[in-house]
């Protein structure tokens, strides 16, 4: 049986079909451009080598599928994923960047997309999509080589780009903190959701969790530890229930990790926001423990380097060591 199980995200940046027009600021891609994007992207694939991967940023499942086709070990994998759903009030379709999921696991069952947040969760009055995540996480359940299921949820949170309204300036320093200020709300609002819908997954069945994505902060940020669970009120000698985990503080010896692993580089500045977390199923201090983490290691040398057919995203690997069943 495989006793080794690797989990990664991977934040692809805008891959979408040639000529298609994502942004105003974005030049759709040539065919030659388009080419580059998904050689580079199958690469970086076939480098991660992970049975299960989140990906965000995917305005095309179309062209998700090419990336794959010209990749090595992931042409028979199984993707999971959705086309952007309609305009909500037109019902024209849009292109918006989604998640996806491909794994070499079998899954239980199709995959779920939550759209909408759940109930007693909402934007303040007046928000656009005030009653939806931005970008659906997704939700698949891998069957492991042992027959257990684990649940993945790939998300992708608000950025911390302004959200400035129709015929905002820029350059009004108010108007661009209130702008900084309702992507922070947004962010926040889907931290909550998401929550939300792990606390409710965790009352109908206990089973091993893996959330990963671009959660567009850092481990220790406000939004992240809402979606950590962390500083709930559990049951006595059940102190780790419900909770997720950052997987590179959990990495078997990480006294001897400390390489300075990020996922962006922007002006001299580096962090880590793209993250794995895991359930108590692999904390070691858990006596549900089924597995442990063993490393967590970083694909980032392409941020250094420039190449407009990459991401500006590095790539989070998480290798784990499932325990022999009695």
């Amino acid at each position: 049986m495989q006793q080794e199980i690797r989990f990664a995200t991977f934040n692809v940046c805008n891959l979408s079909q040639p000529g298609a027009k994502l942004y105003d600021n974005l030049t759709p891609l040539t065919e030659a451009e388009y080419k580059a994007k998904v050689a580079w992207t199958a690469q970086q694939l076939d480098q991660l080598d992970a049975d299960v991967i989140g990906l965000q940023e995917i305005f095309s499942l179309a062209a998700l599928r090419d990336v794959m086709a010209h990749s090595t070990r992931y042409r028979d994998a199984t993707l999971a994923g959705f086309e952007p759903p309609p305009d909500p009030l037109t019902g024209a379709p849009r292109l918006t960047p989604e998640v996806a999921l491909i794994s070499r696991l079998p899954l239980a069952g199709p995959a779920q997309a939550y759209i909408m947040f759940p109930e007693g969760v909402a934007l303040p009055d007046g928000s656009r999509d005030a009653d939806r995540f931005a970008r659906a996480p997704l939700h698949a359940q891998v069957v492991l080589p042992d027959e257990r299921m684990v649940d993945v949820i790939v998300v992708h949170l608000k950025s911390k780009r302004p959200d400035y309204r129709n015929g905002d300036l820029g350059n009004d320093p108010m108007v661009h903190a209130q702008a900084n200020l309702r992507s922070l709300i947004r962010r926040g609002t889907e931290a909550v959701a998401l929550r939300a819908l792990i606390s409710a997954m965790d009352q109908q069945q206990r089973r091993p969790r893996v959330v990963l994505g671009d959660f567009n902060d850092t481990v220790d940020a406000v939004t992240t530890t809402i979606v950590m669970g962390a500083g709930t009120t559990c049951e006595p000698g059940d102190a780790l229930h419900g909770q997720l985990f950052d997987s590179r503080q959990l990495q078997a010896g990480r006294e001897s990790h400390r390489d300075g692993g990020y996922t962006i580089a922007h002006e001299g500045r580096y962090a880590t926001i793209d993250h794995v977390l895991v359930s108590e199923e692999f904390h070691p201090a858990s006596r549900h423990a089924m597995g442990e983490v063993l490393e967590v290691s970083y694909l980032n040398q392409h941020l250094m380097q420039e190449k407009p057919e990459a991401s500006d995203h590095g790539q989070v690997l998480v290798r784990l060591r499932l325990y022999d069943r009695h």
